[in-house]
């Protein structure tokens, strides 16, 4: 499987996207990043494998302790894969921008200016009153 197919495979799961966005605060232990979840510490080492795979988290040892961390390498190249989809829907509300911007000239100009418009509706107000 390519690099990036994996990245999404591992991003397409819940659990690991949640575990991602607690590792955005900072790393942490195996023990923390489980506390969260319904379920045993080996099915969260599992997770955890799919993440390194991956390329999205490091893991390092320091005595007992085994902390996770965010891996930005992955994530550049997901950055990089969207970018081109980025630049599209840019391009595209710019165009609709552009096509809002006419449509309110275009009424505009279809509107009768104000003074004309404030004499009618005072007019109209007038004929409401003497009918009722």
């Amino acid at each position: 499987m390519d690099p990036l197919s994996s990245t999404f495979a591992a991003l397409a799961d819940p659990t690991r996207r949640a575990i991602l966005a607690r590792l955005a605060l900072g790393e942490t232990s195996v023990m923390e990043l489980a506390k969260p979840f319904d379920m045993s510490l080996p099915a969260i080492s599992k997770h955890l494998k799919v993440l390194e795979h991956a390329g999205l988290i490091s893991r390092g040892r320091e005595a007992q302790w085994r902390p996770c961390r965010i891996a930005p390498a992955s994530f550049k190249q997901v950055d990089g894969w969207l970018g081109n989809f980025r630049r599209f829907w840019d391009e595209s509300f710019n165009r609709l921008d552009g096509l809002l911007e006419e449509m309110k000239v275009e009424e505009a100009a279809k509107a009768p200016p104000r003074s004309q418009r404030k004499v009618r509706v005072t007019k109209e107000k007038q004929r409401g009153r003497t009918r009722g």
